[in-house]
Protein backbone atom coordinates (compact mmCIF):
# COMPACT_ATOMS: atom_id res chain seq x y z
CA UNK A 1 0.00 0.00 0.00
CA UNK A 2 2.65 2.82 0.87
CA UNK A 3 4.58 1.82 -2.15
CA UNK A 4 1.68 3.11 -4.26
CA UNK A 5 1.28 5.80 -2.27
CA UNK A 6 4.63 6.61 -2.83
CA UNK A 7 3.86 6.11 -6.82
CA UNK A 8 1.54 8.38 -6.66
CA UNK A 9 3.11 11.14 -5.08
CA UNK A 10 6.27 10.35 -7.52
CA UNK A 11 3.90 10.69 -10.50
CA UNK A 12 2.05 13.55 -9.09
CA UNK A 13 5.33 15.54 -8.74
CA UNK A 14 6.07 14.98 -12.06
CA UNK A 15 2.32 16.03 -13.47
CA UNK A 16 2.98 19.24 -11.00
CA UNK A 17 6.16 20.24 -12.99
CA UNK A 18 5.10 19.77 -16.34
CA UNK A 19 1.89 21.31 -15.92
CA UNK A 20 3.14 24.19 -14.18
CA UNK A 21 5.89 24.70 -17.14
CA UNK A 22 2.98 25.13 -19.04
CA UNK A 23 1.24 27.96 -17.04
CA UNK A 24 3.99 29.88 -15.82
CA UNK A 25 7.64 30.30 -17.57
CA UNK A 26 8.77 31.16 -14.74
CA UNK A 27 8.44 28.18 -12.51
CA UNK A 28 12.00 26.36 -13.96
CA UNK A 29 13.37 29.70 -13.49
CA UNK A 30 12.49 30.43 -10.35
CA UNK A 31 13.96 26.84 -8.85
CA UNK A 32 17.43 27.14 -10.89
CA UNK A 33 17.58 30.71 -9.12
CA UNK A 34 17.74 28.08 -6.14
CA UNK A 35 16.54 31.04 -4.02
CA UNK A 36 14.72 31.22 -0.97
CA UNK A 37 11.32 31.81 -0.07
CA UNK A 38 9.67 33.57 3.08
CA UNK A 39 6.87 31.66 3.14
CA UNK A 40 4.42 28.15 2.33
CA UNK A 41 0.62 29.07 2.07
CA UNK A 42 -1.24 26.17 2.10
CA UNK A 43 -5.21 25.94 1.27
CA UNK A 44 -4.21 28.12 -1.82
CA UNK A 45 -7.72 27.99 -3.01
CA UNK A 46 -9.14 29.54 -0.36
CA UNK A 47 -9.64 33.61 -0.55
CA UNK A 48 -7.73 33.85 2.72
CA UNK A 49 -4.41 32.19 1.00
CA UNK A 50 -4.45 34.61 -2.18
CA UNK A 51 -5.03 37.46 0.83
CA UNK A 52 -2.00 35.87 2.72
CA UNK A 53 0.27 35.92 -0.48
CA UNK A 54 -0.75 39.90 -1.64
CA UNK A 55 0.54 40.53 1.62
CA UNK A 56 3.45 39.11 1.53
CA UNK A 57 4.13 39.37 -1.75
CA UNK A 58 3.79 43.15 -2.10
CA UNK A 59 6.51 43.48 1.26
CA UNK A 60 9.15 41.98 -1.38
CA UNK A 61 9.04 38.73 0.50
CA UNK A 62 9.23 35.33 -2.36
CA UNK A 63 5.66 33.42 -1.45
CA UNK A 64 4.63 30.01 -3.15
CA UNK A 65 1.60 28.43 -2.87
CA UNK A 66 0.22 24.76 -2.37
CA UNK A 67 -3.05 23.40 -2.98
CA UNK A 68 -4.55 20.04 -3.11
CA UNK A 69 -5.79 18.37 -5.53
CA UNK A 70 -5.76 14.97 -8.24
CA UNK A 71 -7.23 17.70 -11.19
CA UNK A 72 -5.29 18.64 -13.61
CA UNK A 73 -7.05 21.69 -13.88
CA UNK A 74 -6.06 23.19 -10.78
CA UNK A 75 -3.50 25.68 -12.02
CA UNK A 76 -5.74 27.36 -13.80
CA UNK A 77 -8.39 27.19 -11.49
CA UNK A 78 -7.23 28.64 -8.49
CA UNK A 79 -7.17 32.81 -8.38
CA UNK A 80 -4.02 33.05 -5.73
CA UNK A 81 -2.11 30.77 -8.37
CA UNK A 82 -2.70 33.64 -11.38
CA UNK A 83 -1.61 35.97 -8.59
CA UNK A 84 1.43 37.83 -9.55
CA UNK A 85 3.02 37.45 -6.02
CA UNK A 86 2.31 34.04 -6.08
CA UNK A 87 6.37 33.14 -7.49
CA UNK A 88 5.47 29.44 -7.28
CA UNK A 89 2.65 26.92 -7.24
CA UNK A 90 2.38 23.50 -6.02
CA UNK A 91 -0.46 20.48 -6.41
CA UNK A 92 -0.05 18.40 -4.23
CA UNK A 93 -2.27 14.72 -4.01
CA UNK A 94 -5.94 15.52 -2.39
CA UNK A 95 -5.33 14.83 1.93
CA UNK A 96 -8.29 13.91 1.87
CA UNK A 97 -7.60 10.52 0.42
CA UNK A 98 -4.40 9.68 2.19
CA UNK A 99 -1.79 11.84 4.44
CA UNK A 100 1.17 9.86 2.84
CA UNK A 101 1.25 11.41 -0.10
CA UNK A 102 0.33 14.72 0.41
CA UNK A 103 3.01 14.79 3.60
CA UNK A 104 5.36 13.57 1.03
CA UNK A 105 4.89 16.10 -1.67
CA UNK A 106 4.82 18.85 1.12
CA UNK A 107 8.15 17.70 2.29
CA UNK A 108 9.32 17.75 -1.33
CA UNK A 109 7.45 21.85 -1.97
CA UNK A 110 9.50 22.98 1.37
CA UNK A 111 12.61 21.22 -0.01
CA UNK A 112 12.31 23.17 -2.96
CA UNK A 113 11.68 26.62 -2.12
CA UNK A 114 13.93 26.65 1.34
CA UNK A 115 10.63 28.11 2.92
CA UNK A 116 11.25 29.78 6.48
CA UNK A 117 7.55 29.95 7.35
CA UNK A 118 4.71 27.41 6.00
CA UNK A 119 0.94 29.30 6.78
CA UNK A 120 -2.70 26.95 6.30
CA UNK A 121 -5.70 28.41 6.44
CA UNK A 122 -8.46 25.52 6.45
CA UNK A 123 -9.20 22.95 9.21
CA UNK A 124 -8.09 20.34 6.80
CA UNK A 125 -4.71 21.17 6.54
CA UNK A 126 -4.45 22.46 10.02
CA UNK A 127 -5.63 19.03 10.97
CA UNK A 128 -3.19 17.03 9.83
CA UNK A 129 -0.45 19.20 10.19
CA UNK A 130 -0.94 19.20 13.84
CA UNK A 131 -1.27 14.93 13.33
CA UNK A 132 2.55 15.10 12.07
CA UNK A 133 3.76 18.19 13.26
CA UNK A 134 7.34 17.00 14.98
CA UNK A 135 7.86 15.62 11.30
CA UNK A 136 7.10 18.55 9.51
CA UNK A 137 8.57 21.40 12.17
CA UNK A 138 11.51 19.70 10.68
CA UNK A 139 11.59 21.74 7.53
CA UNK A 140 9.74 24.98 8.53
CA UNK A 141 8.25 26.96 11.46
CA UNK A 142 4.63 26.63 11.25
CA UNK A 143 2.34 29.41 11.92
CA UNK A 144 0.00 27.89 13.98
CA UNK A 145 -0.12 28.28 17.92
CA UNK A 146 1.13 25.01 20.66
CA UNK A 147 -0.83 22.12 20.82
CA UNK A 148 -2.28 22.90 24.51
CA UNK A 149 -3.82 25.71 23.23
CA UNK A 150 -5.16 24.18 19.60
CA UNK A 151 -6.55 21.30 21.67
CA UNK A 152 -8.92 23.88 23.01
CA UNK A 153 -9.95 26.24 20.28
CA UNK A 154 -10.62 23.17 17.97
CA UNK A 155 -12.83 21.68 20.64
CA UNK A 156 -15.93 23.61 21.16
CA UNK A 157 -17.30 21.33 24.23
CA UNK A 158 -14.07 22.81 26.19
CA UNK A 159 -13.84 25.74 24.71
CA UNK A 160 -17.26 26.35 25.83
CA UNK A 161 -16.42 25.05 29.30
CA UNK A 162 -13.51 27.49 29.61
CA UNK A 163 -15.59 30.28 28.88
CA UNK A 164 -18.42 29.29 31.19
CA UNK A 165 -15.76 29.03 34.47
CA UNK A 166 -14.63 33.10 32.94
CA UNK A 167 -18.83 34.13 32.80
CA UNK A 168 -18.82 34.34 29.02
CA UNK A 169 -22.58 33.20 27.81
CA UNK A 170 -22.66 30.31 25.82
CA UNK A 171 -25.53 28.68 24.37
CA UNK A 172 -27.65 26.12 26.27
CA UNK A 173 -26.51 22.91 24.92
CA UNK A 174 -25.98 18.91 25.07
CA UNK A 175 -23.58 16.55 24.29
CA UNK A 176 -24.82 14.05 21.89
CA UNK A 177 -22.98 11.02 20.61
CA UNK A 178 -25.49 8.83 18.87
CA UNK A 179 -29.27 9.31 17.72
CA UNK A 180 -30.51 7.28 20.84
CA UNK A 181 -29.34 10.37 22.79
CA UNK A 182 -31.55 13.11 20.77
CA UNK A 183 -34.94 12.45 22.10
CA UNK A 184 -33.06 13.54 25.52
CA UNK A 185 -31.40 16.62 23.82
CA UNK A 186 -34.76 17.66 22.42
CA UNK A 187 -36.53 17.57 25.93
CA UNK A 188 -34.07 19.77 27.01
CA UNK A 189 -33.09 22.24 24.23
CA UNK A 190 -36.26 21.79 22.29
CA UNK A 191 -36.53 22.81 18.66
CA UNK A 192 -35.25 24.70 16.23
CA UNK A 193 -31.81 23.72 17.52
CA UNK A 194 -28.46 23.45 15.73
CA UNK A 195 -26.99 20.48 15.80
CA UNK A 196 -22.84 21.09 15.87
CA UNK A 197 -19.70 18.93 15.88
CA UNK A 198 -17.39 19.22 18.43
CA UNK A 199 -14.95 19.28 16.11
CA UNK A 200 -14.85 20.49 12.31
CA UNK A 201 -12.37 17.83 11.46
CA UNK A 202 -12.00 14.19 12.20
CA UNK A 203 -10.18 11.35 10.72
CA UNK A 204 -10.84 7.94 9.94
CA UNK A 205 -8.95 5.17 8.09
CA UNK A 206 -6.97 7.74 6.82
CA UNK A 207 -9.47 9.36 5.33
CA UNK A 208 -10.59 13.20 6.62
CA UNK A 209 -14.02 15.06 6.64
CA UNK A 210 -15.09 18.51 7.40
CA UNK A 211 -18.13 18.32 9.49
CA UNK A 212 -20.28 21.86 9.51
CA UNK A 213 -23.52 22.61 11.95
CA UNK A 214 -27.08 22.37 10.88
CA UNK A 215 -29.53 23.96 11.83
CA UNK A 216 -33.19 21.64 12.75
CA UNK A 217 -36.69 21.61 13.02
CA UNK A 218 -37.98 18.18 13.13
CA UNK A 219 -37.15 15.45 15.79
CA UNK A 220 -36.47 13.76 12.31
CA UNK A 221 -34.06 16.74 10.76
CA UNK A 222 -32.26 16.17 14.49
CA UNK A 223 -31.50 12.47 13.93
CA UNK A 224 -30.02 12.47 10.89
CA UNK A 225 -27.89 15.42 11.56
CA UNK A 226 -26.42 13.75 14.28
CA UNK A 227 -26.01 10.74 12.49
CA UNK A 228 -24.13 12.49 9.67
CA UNK A 229 -22.05 14.25 12.23
CA UNK A 230 -21.35 10.81 14.49
CA UNK A 231 -20.31 8.70 11.44
CA UNK A 232 -16.91 9.22 11.44
CA UNK A 233 -16.69 8.65 15.74
CA UNK A 234 -16.90 12.12 16.97
CA UNK A 235 -19.91 13.81 19.11
CA UNK A 236 -21.93 16.75 18.35
CA UNK A 237 -23.25 19.53 20.74
CA UNK A 238 -27.14 20.04 20.86
CA UNK A 239 -27.42 23.71 20.73
CA UNK A 240 -30.40 26.59 21.18
CA UNK A 241 -30.93 28.51 17.93
CA UNK A 242 -30.01 32.12 17.99
CA UNK A 243 -30.56 34.02 14.61
CA UNK A 244 -29.05 37.60 16.43
CA UNK A 245 -26.19 40.20 14.70
CA UNK A 246 -23.39 37.77 14.00
CA UNK A 247 -19.41 39.31 15.35
CA UNK A 248 -16.39 38.26 15.79
CA UNK A 249 -13.28 39.85 16.91
CA UNK A 250 -10.15 38.62 16.04
CA UNK A 251 -6.35 39.22 17.64
CA UNK A 252 -2.37 38.36 17.07
CA UNK A 253 -1.63 37.59 20.69
CA UNK A 254 1.78 36.32 21.58
CA UNK A 255 3.84 36.13 24.55
CA UNK A 256 1.40 37.81 26.73
CA UNK A 257 0.99 40.58 24.51
CA UNK A 258 -2.04 41.98 22.03
CA UNK A 259 -0.45 43.53 19.09
CA UNK A 260 -3.80 43.44 16.95
CA UNK A 261 -7.11 43.56 17.58
CA UNK A 262 -10.17 43.94 15.01
CA UNK A 263 -14.00 43.24 15.01
CA UNK A 264 -16.36 43.04 12.25
CA UNK A 265 -20.12 41.76 11.89
CA UNK A 266 -21.54 39.94 9.05
CA UNK A 267 -24.72 41.00 7.45
CA UNK A 268 -25.07 37.37 5.06
CA UNK A 269 -23.37 34.48 5.57
CA UNK A 270 -23.38 31.16 3.41
CA UNK A 271 -25.22 29.29 4.68
CA UNK A 272 -27.57 31.46 5.52
CA UNK A 273 -27.45 29.70 9.06
CA UNK A 274 -24.06 30.96 10.02
CA UNK A 275 -20.96 29.67 7.71
CA UNK A 276 -18.54 31.82 5.96
CA UNK A 277 -19.28 35.66 5.88
CA UNK A 278 -20.22 36.97 2.39
CA UNK A 279 -21.45 40.41 3.43
CA UNK A 280 -19.33 42.23 6.03
CA UNK A 281 -18.40 45.27 7.69
CA UNK A 282 -15.22 46.29 9.98
CA UNK A 283 -16.73 48.13 12.98
CA UNK A 284 -15.53 49.40 16.29
CA UNK A 285 -14.42 46.68 18.91
CA UNK A 286 -17.66 46.10 20.89
CA UNK A 287 -16.96 46.62 24.87
CA UNK A 288 -18.22 43.50 25.88
CA UNK A 289 -17.32 40.79 23.30
CA UNK A 290 -13.81 42.98 23.42
CA UNK A 291 -13.29 42.24 26.63
CA UNK A 292 -15.00 38.71 26.66
CA UNK A 293 -12.56 37.15 23.61
CA UNK A 294 -9.33 39.19 24.73
CA UNK A 295 -10.16 37.00 28.37
CA UNK A 296 -10.87 33.94 26.51
CA UNK A 297 -7.30 34.18 24.57
CA UNK A 298 -5.66 35.02 27.12
CA UNK A 299 -6.55 31.88 29.22
CA UNK A 300 -5.90 29.53 26.49
CA UNK A 301 -2.96 31.24 25.64
CA UNK A 302 -3.93 30.96 21.61
CA UNK A 303 -0.87 32.59 20.32
CA UNK A 304 -1.04 34.10 16.52
CA UNK A 305 -3.90 34.67 14.78
CA UNK A 306 -7.20 34.02 16.16
CA UNK A 307 -11.14 34.86 15.06
CA UNK A 308 -13.27 34.62 18.13
CA UNK A 309 -17.14 33.92 17.09
CA UNK A 310 -20.24 35.44 18.80
CA UNK A 311 -24.03 35.46 18.23
CA UNK A 312 -26.25 38.24 19.75
CA UNK A 313 -29.87 37.04 20.85
CA UNK A 314 -33.32 39.03 20.13
CA UNK A 315 -32.23 41.83 23.51
CA UNK A 316 -28.55 41.98 21.83
CA UNK A 317 -26.73 39.20 24.69
CA UNK A 318 -24.03 38.04 23.21
CA UNK A 319 -22.86 34.78 23.15
CA UNK A 320 -19.79 32.98 22.15
CA UNK A 321 -20.03 30.33 18.83
CA UNK A 322 -16.22 29.41 18.77
CA UNK A 323 -13.26 29.96 18.20
CA UNK A 324 -10.98 29.95 14.77
CA UNK A 325 -7.13 29.43 15.84
CA UNK A 326 -5.82 29.79 12.42
CA UNK A 327 -6.48 32.60 9.19
CA UNK A 328 -10.34 33.00 8.33
CA UNK A 329 -11.73 33.85 5.27
CA UNK A 330 -13.33 37.01 6.05
CA UNK A 331 -9.93 38.37 6.78
CA UNK A 332 -9.48 40.89 3.98
CA UNK A 333 -11.67 42.67 5.61
CA UNK A 334 -9.49 43.34 8.35
CA UNK A 335 -6.26 44.41 6.14
CA UNK A 336 -8.12 46.84 4.24
CA UNK A 337 -8.95 48.26 7.16
CA UNK A 338 -5.48 48.45 7.87
CA UNK A 339 -4.97 45.12 10.11
CA UNK A 340 -2.55 43.41 8.23
CA UNK A 341 -3.05 40.12 10.22
CA UNK A 342 -1.37 37.66 7.49
CA UNK A 343 1.85 39.86 7.62
CA UNK A 344 1.72 39.93 11.53
CA UNK A 345 1.45 36.22 12.02
CA UNK A 346 4.66 35.79 9.55
CA UNK A 347 5.93 38.17 12.16
CA UNK A 348 5.17 36.14 14.44
CA UNK A 349 5.98 33.20 13.02
CA UNK A 350 9.63 33.81 12.04
CA UNK A 351 10.48 35.60 15.44
CA UNK A 352 11.02 39.21 14.04
CA UNK A 353 9.60 42.03 16.34
CA UNK A 354 5.74 42.26 15.50
CA UNK A 355 4.47 45.76 14.41
CA UNK A 356 1.85 47.45 17.22
CA UNK A 357 -1.75 48.14 15.34
CA UNK A 358 -3.30 51.02 17.88
CA UNK A 359 -6.51 51.43 15.33
CA UNK A 360 -8.01 50.74 11.91
CA UNK A 361 -10.67 52.30 9.86
CA UNK A 362 -14.11 51.07 10.31
CA UNK A 363 -17.22 51.40 8.07
CA UNK A 364 -15.59 49.59 5.00
CA UNK A 365 -17.34 46.56 3.29
CA UNK A 366 -16.25 43.50 2.07
CA UNK A 367 -18.25 41.22 -0.47
CA UNK A 368 -17.90 37.93 -1.58
CA UNK A 369 -20.21 38.36 -4.74
CA UNK A 370 -20.26 34.50 -5.60
CA UNK A 371 -20.82 33.59 -1.99
CA UNK A 372 -23.20 36.04 -2.18
CA UNK A 373 -25.18 34.78 -5.34
CA UNK A 374 -25.57 31.01 -3.71
CA UNK A 375 -26.42 32.64 -0.27
CA UNK A 376 -29.48 34.51 -2.17
CA UNK A 377 -30.15 31.12 -3.83
CA UNK A 378 -30.20 29.33 -1.04
CA UNK A 379 -32.88 31.39 0.74
CA UNK A 380 -34.95 31.13 -1.87
CA UNK A 381 -34.84 27.73 -1.58
CA UNK A 382 -34.99 27.26 2.38
CA UNK A 383 -37.84 29.88 3.09
CA UNK A 384 -39.62 29.37 5.56
CA UNK A 385 -36.68 28.04 7.74
CA UNK A 386 -35.85 30.02 10.98
CA UNK A 387 -33.20 32.59 10.40
CA UNK A 388 -33.59 32.59 6.50
CA UNK A 389 -34.53 36.12 5.47
CA UNK A 390 -38.01 36.04 3.38
CA UNK A 391 -37.12 35.40 -0.87
CA UNK A 392 -38.35 39.19 -1.65
CA UNK A 393 -36.08 40.80 1.07
CA UNK A 394 -33.06 38.27 0.35
CA UNK A 395 -33.54 39.57 -3.74
CA UNK A 396 -33.87 43.08 -3.00
CA UNK A 397 -31.13 42.85 -0.42
CA UNK A 398 -28.71 41.51 -3.24
CA UNK A 399 -29.00 44.11 -5.30
CA UNK A 400 -29.33 46.96 -3.25
CA UNK A 401 -25.48 46.05 -2.02
CA UNK A 402 -24.22 47.48 -5.12
CA UNK A 403 -25.47 50.62 -4.36
CA UNK A 404 -22.92 50.73 -1.53
CA UNK A 405 -19.50 51.40 -1.89
CA UNK A 406 -17.51 48.49 -0.72
CA UNK A 407 -14.55 45.92 -1.87
CA UNK A 408 -15.19 43.03 -3.62
CA UNK A 409 -12.88 39.66 -2.48
CA UNK A 410 -10.48 38.20 -5.46
CA UNK A 411 -10.43 42.08 -6.96
CA UNK A 412 -7.83 44.10 -6.97
CA UNK A 413 -6.52 46.58 -9.81
CA UNK A 414 -2.24 45.91 -8.91
CA UNK A 415 -3.77 42.08 -8.98
CA UNK A 416 -5.98 41.85 -11.42
CA UNK A 417 -6.01 37.75 -12.64
CA UNK A 418 -7.36 36.33 -9.43
CA UNK A 419 -10.87 37.83 -9.98
CA UNK A 420 -10.84 36.59 -13.66
CA UNK A 421 -9.87 33.31 -12.40
CA UNK A 422 -12.34 33.25 -10.09
CA UNK A 423 -15.05 34.30 -12.24
CA UNK A 424 -13.99 31.99 -14.99
CA UNK A 425 -14.46 29.07 -12.58
CA UNK A 426 -17.38 29.88 -10.99
CA UNK A 427 -18.92 29.88 -14.16
CA UNK A 428 -17.46 26.91 -14.69
CA UNK A 429 -19.01 25.71 -11.65
CA UNK A 430 -22.78 27.02 -12.63
CA UNK A 431 -22.34 25.11 -16.07
CA UNK A 432 -21.48 21.76 -14.70
CA UNK A 433 -24.70 22.29 -12.24
CA UNK A 434 -26.81 22.79 -14.94
CA UNK A 435 -25.70 19.95 -16.69
CA UNK A 436 -26.16 18.09 -13.76
CA UNK A 437 -22.67 17.95 -12.27
CA UNK A 438 -22.09 19.31 -8.39
CA UNK A 439 -18.75 18.95 -7.78
CA UNK A 440 -16.78 22.20 -7.91
CA UNK A 441 -13.53 20.53 -7.74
Amino acid sequence: MKDSLDDLAIASVGLQVADSEKQQSHFSQTENNNLTYAALVLDARLRQSLVTVRSLGQRGLRVAALEASNNVETFSSVPTFSSRRCLQKFVAPSYVQGTEPYLAYLEQSLARTGARILITSSDGTMALIRRHREQIERHVRIALAKEAALDIATNKEQTLEIARHLGLYVPRSVNVGSASEVKAALNEIGLPAVVKPVESWLWGDQQGARLVSKLVTTPDEARKAVEDLTRLGGTTLFQQFLSGRREAVSFLYASGEIYARFAQWARRTMPPLGGTSVLRQSIAVPADIGDQSERLVREIDLEGYSEVEFRRDSNGKPYLMEINPRLSASVEVAVRAGVDFPYLLYQWANGDPIDWVKGYRVGGWMRYLEGDIITTAQALSQRGRPGVTPPAQAITDFFLSFCKPMGYDYVDWRDPLPACTATIDFVRYLLRRLRGGSSRR
